[in-house]
């Protein structure tokens, strides 16, 4: 293996990790972002707040995006062993 298949390989395989993880992580920006402005305007500034919805809301987009992300590693991690014999 060349040092350009592995960086390619290190590459591929970061883009994947954060694809799988966006939609979790762009929900919980949203959450975020709502909860402050909701703060913001009522003047409640408990920290604690925040913590309870964003954690729903992410258990929920882990539930709701679970199928598609095991669809997608699964995708990668089947290429990626039927790549082997070529030596990648």
């Amino acid at each position: 293996m060349s040092v350009d298949q592995a960086v390619e390989l290190s590459r591929s395989a970061v883009m994947i990790t954060l694809v799988i993880g966006a939609p979790v992580m762009i929900v919980a920006v949203a959450v975020g972002l709502f909860i402050s402005v909701l703060q913001a305007v009522t003047q409640i500034q408990d920290q604690t707040l925040s913590f309870v919805p964003k954690i729903v809301a992410m258990l929920l987009a882990v539930i709701y995006a679970l199928p598609w992300a095991i669809s997608v590693a699964v995708e990668y991690s089947t290429n990626l062993i039927r790549d082997i014999p070529s030596g990648l």
